[in-house]
């Protein structure tokens, strides 16, 4: 008996060893807010204390010590708390004041997990706005406290991090539902700390954001949000007030945040309206707009923030606009005008730059995005790696539906809607995209651009450009099969696989069979037969019925935009994945023997990670009847 207690207690005692070496899901039980006390009579001034919320009351407690060391702004200035945890910064209307949540300490979060580590000071109130904006805050508080626990200081760690969901509607917020927060539910959130959602986060129609929030909270990790441009009172008058909803809901639109050796900025770098400053942004001289721009009074935050950073932490920077874009890169509008600001603040740090925007996954590798050629801009290449995360929308949830009941959504560039998931070791990182509904291991789609498909493409196209008036000249049964490649066709055929996370860092070679791989070539120009076959011909606008409700027949995009009913026909063209910067593509060899043959792609990442796809096709002298040989019977007969 006293060999069997010993025998339990040691097992308790190696369980209890192992349990302290895994980290565990992120604590997001702490729920409180900022600390606000009495009215302060210097309106010149703000001032309070960061402190170690021992019993998680949120309350500045006699016994709970001041925190010293920790970053606070107002949004252009940045101090660091003095051995007691005390501040004091300059005061201003309309400012916000927050901390960096630092190493090793975690902020409290609200009901719906969103960190509560800011107060936005708007005495009277944002004006009339659509979506009601920022309460009046009334006089400047006596105190502002910021409250923190500690936890467990990660070298290692996850974050969730999310392009464009921008849902236009609630059915669309239901495609969210069903698609990301399903997958955030069943996913083990060990090691992960957070999601970031890289603006967007709806599609104009902010009342929508309590949905989301509550929706997207099921991932039990503290959520955080960037500024998009769909995310903009879009009836305030100046830039200073376009994102008082956003911020009433999610709070600043610039901030920091640090775990372990990552310094996390957020920034706001959609001006609306927009101004056309030097004469080459004409687009703002029409009906109120917006550009990617970061403001000067923002570039000064970011140039005090670092101020108080250890120089080789990594640097995450999160925007909405890219810094540059492939799918964009003739356009002012779409990437960041004074990107070369940013890159000075940065030279000698080790950085990564984030953003959404474009809904497409692209990577540039440093070196790589010069824009000089761009009127009125002068952009050198990058000096850091830039990843534009994709959307979890894809295409703006466009495209045919899913097993799911979820639009397919093709991003424009060929990738899957889905999400990225970042891997952090100390000032080093992996990325990793995940398709939403797919294995882990999905990462290549594969297509076959032989002559046959090409006609069926150009056709659909040519009617497209006329006007799409009447029945398409061709279906989508018409397509022939495109795994079946003909003796003729073999010579002028190609193999493109789209590696959906691929930058010039990636190499991918191609086997078939047995035989030796062949190195496929990275092409910018050509097409993506594997995303245009489910663009160019999408059933959904066909959906009808005799009911009396107009707006259910077809499909609604963007602002209510009615698309259908009509015959099934291509999505816009501006969305066809009629180039790719992650596309690579090789030539069929041309003695192929006749019969069935198996591909493999195997892609190489530049973390030294393989991935594989697999596809088996056939070489015949002539396709095969597709239809059913009704006229062998009829023989017979």
């Amino acid at each position: 008996m006293l060999q069997m207690h010993t025998q339990k207690l040691l097992a308790l005692a190696v369980a209890g060893v192992m349990a302290s070496n895994v980290s565990l899901a992120k604590d997001i039980d702490y729920k409180a807010k900022v600390e606000t006390i009495g009215e302060a009579s210097d309106k010149t001034t703000v001032r309070g204390q960061v402190f170690l919320d021992t019993n998680k009351n949120g309350t500045r407690d006699h016994n709970e010590r001041g925190i010293s060391g920790v970053m606070v702004s107002n949004g252009i200035d940045v101090v660091k708390t003095g051995r007691k945890g005390y501040y004091r910064l300059p005061a201003y209307d309309g400012m916000t004041v927050f901390i960096t949540e630092p190493e090793g300490y975690d902020v409290p979060v609200n009901i719906d997990n969103v960190p509560q580590f800011y107060y936005h000071h708007l005495p009277a109130g944002s004006p009339n706005l659509r979506f009601g904006g920022l309460e009046p805050t009334g006089p400047l508080p006596d105190r502002i406290n910021f409250p923190l626990t500690k936890a467990e200081n990660k070298h290692k760690f996850k974050m969730i991090v999310i392009g464009d969901t921008q849902p236009y509607s609630n059915t669309e917020v239901g495609y969210m539902r069903d698609s990301l927060a399903k997958e955030f539910a069943s996913m083990n959130l060990n090691d992960f700390e957070g999601l970031l959602i890289e603006g967007d986060v709806a599609g104009d129609d902010l009342g929508l954001y309590p949905r989301i929030k509550e929706i997207m909270s099921t991932a039990e990790l503290p959520q955080y949000y960037v500024p998009g441009n769909h995310d903009l009172d879009f009836d305030a008058e100046s830039d200073a007030n376009s994102f008082d909803t956003f911020k009433r809901e999610w709070g600043p639109a610039y901030y920091s945040f640090d775990v372990g050796q990552v310094h996390f900025v957020t920034l706001d770098n959609v001006q609306y309206p927009c101004e056309n400053h030097d004469g080459d942004h004409e687009f703002c001289d029409a009906s109120a707009t917006y550009n990617g721009v970061i403001t000067d009074e923002q570039l000064q935050w970011l140039e005090n923030d670092l101020s108080h950073v250890d120089k080789d932490k990594l640097v995450v920077l999160s925007m909405h606009i890219p810094i540059i874009s492939f799918v964009d890169s003739e356009s002012n509008k779409h990437q960041t005008d004074n990107a070369a600001a940013l890159y000075e603040l940065l030279e000698g740090r080790p950085a990564l730059a984030l953003s959404g925007h474009t809904h497409t996954l692209e990577h540039f590798e440093p070196g790589e995005g010069d824009r000089s050629h761009i009127a009125g801009l002068d952009i050198p290449a990058t000096p850091f790696p830039q990843i534009i995360t994709g959307a979890g929308a894809g295409s703006w949830w466009t495209g045919d539906f899913d097993e799911d009941g979820i639009p397919m959504s093709y991003q424009r560039l060929g990738g899957k809607r889905g999400f990225m998931i970042f891997e952090f070791d100390g000032n080093t990182f992996k990325d990793t995209f995940k398709a939403t509904g797919m294995p882990n291991r999905k990462q290549i789609n594969v297509g076959f651009l032989s002559p046959a498909f090409v006609n069926w493409y150009e056709s659909l196209l040519t009617w497209l450009r006329d006007g799409a008036v009447g029945v398409p000249p061709v279906n989508y049964n018409e397509l022939a099969d495109t795994n079946i490649v003909t003796y003729e066709e073999l010579a002028n055929a190609q193999i493109t696989a789209n590696v959906w996370n691929g930058s010039s860092a990636t190499t991918v070679t191609m086997r078939i069979d047995h035989d030796p791989a062949i190195t496929m070539l990275r092409n910018e120009e050509a097409l993506d037969p594997a995303a245009l076959e489910k663009q160019m011909f999408v059933f959904r606008y066909a959906n009808e019925s005799t009911s009396d409700e107009i707006r259910t027949q077809g499909f609604e995009l963007f602002q209510g935009s009615q698309a259908g009913p009509s015959s099934p026909r291509p999505q816009d063209e501006w969305t066809h994945t009629d180039n790719s910067n992650h596309l690579w593509t090789a030539s069929l060899p041309t003695d192929l023997d006749p019969g069935v043959h198996t591909l493999t792609i195997k892609a190489t990442d530049k973390h030294g990670r393989r991935h594989y796809e697999t596809v088996v096709f056939e070489v015949r002298e002539e396709r095969p009847d597709p239809l059913f040989r009704d006229y062998v019977f009829s023989e017979q007969e």
